[in-house]
């Protein structure tokens, strides 16, 4: 790798990667990342791919920091460091596949979302990338003793029909991911996204089985290998614990058992139409933006 001073649209290059048409693969920190299932998945595969940062995009034009505020860490009692919201590229090297990959992993802006979703769209074609997938995850009434459900879509007919996904009708309020798939179809790079359902009644945990499978449906996707096994003992984990929280209200227990019986005599429609639904609705209770 050699080092880059290049930095049009507001990213910042640290090192150029080279790279085989790779993929690159987002996620949001935020409201998009219901259990933190989307952000969990990313940060398994840049710890998994052994995946190294090369560039970011400089917060400065996209963030009310007033809202957003940077953090102060201490290192060894003296020494403060300044971290302000972090937009950051990883490059991954892919032995098993024909192509590499770039993980993405950042914050939803506040600000400026077309140069945003431009600076995203440079770097893509800096890397030489051909294809984008965005993960994301949202509350659902769905149960959190059954496999999560994972719904992928695509914005053209061509890409659901390749990869196997539902097409995309949904109308209404969007979030950063629709304007970035909006310009990425524009320029005509294949454009994916992936949503896992979390439990709603258990809203601030962090769900490992959501990211779980993620990461499965991904790598079904793109037919690549990942190592999941502290991903699966997380989510046994994760399960006994929810399971033990709930016992302790009758009525989350008779939620969740209708939850589970409507699963188990409905999955196959569950796992399409309905959490389709539930994606669209999600997008549509989003609050107004300046």
């Amino acid at each position: 790798m050699t080092t880059s001073d290049h930095t049009a649209n507001h990213v910042r290059y640290t090192s150029q990667p080279d790279l085989r048409a790779p993929v690159l693969i987002c996620a949001f920190e935020g409201w998009n990342d219901a259990g933190d299932a989307a952000s969990t998945t990313v940060r398994h595969l840049i710890d998994r791919w052994s995946a190294e940062r090369f560039a970011d995009i400089d917060p400065e034009e996209f963030f009310d920091f007033t809202a957003v505020r940077p953090t102060v860490e201490i290192l060894d009692g003296l020494e403060r460091n300044l971290h302000w919201p972090e937009n950051a590229f990883h490059a991954a090297h892919l032995a098993d596949a024909p192509f590499d990959a770039v993980l993405m992993l950042g914050m939803e802006p506040q600000m400026k979302w077309r140069t945003f979703c431009e600076s995203i769209l440079e770097t893509a074609r800096t890397v030489g990338a051909e294809m984008i997938v965005t993960l994301g995850a949202l509350l659902a009434d769905v149960p959190h003793t059954r496999p999560p459900q994972v719904v992928g879509t695509a914005y053209d007919a061509a890409t659901v029909e390749k990869l196997g996904l539902e097409p995309s009708s949904y109308e209404g309020p969007t979030g950063i991911l629709g304007v970035l798939h909006a310009a990425a179809k524009d320029e005509g790079l294949t454009v994916a996204s992936l949503w896992a359902a979390v439990p709603a009644y258990i809203p601030g945990a962090t769900s490992p089985k959501a990211a779980l499978a993620l990461v499965e449906r991904l790598t079904r996707l793109l037919d690549v290998n990942v190592y999941t096994t502290d991903l699966e003992i997380a989510s046994v984990s994760y399960e006994r614990q929810v399971s033990e929280l709930v016992g302790e209200d009758e009525e989350t227990v008779e939620f969740v058992r209708e939850l589970e019986e409507r699963f188990d005599e409905e999955a196959e429609f569950l796992a399409n139409d309905d959490l389709v639904d539930e994606v669209e609705q999600f997008l549509k209770n989003l609050p107004p933006r300046d």
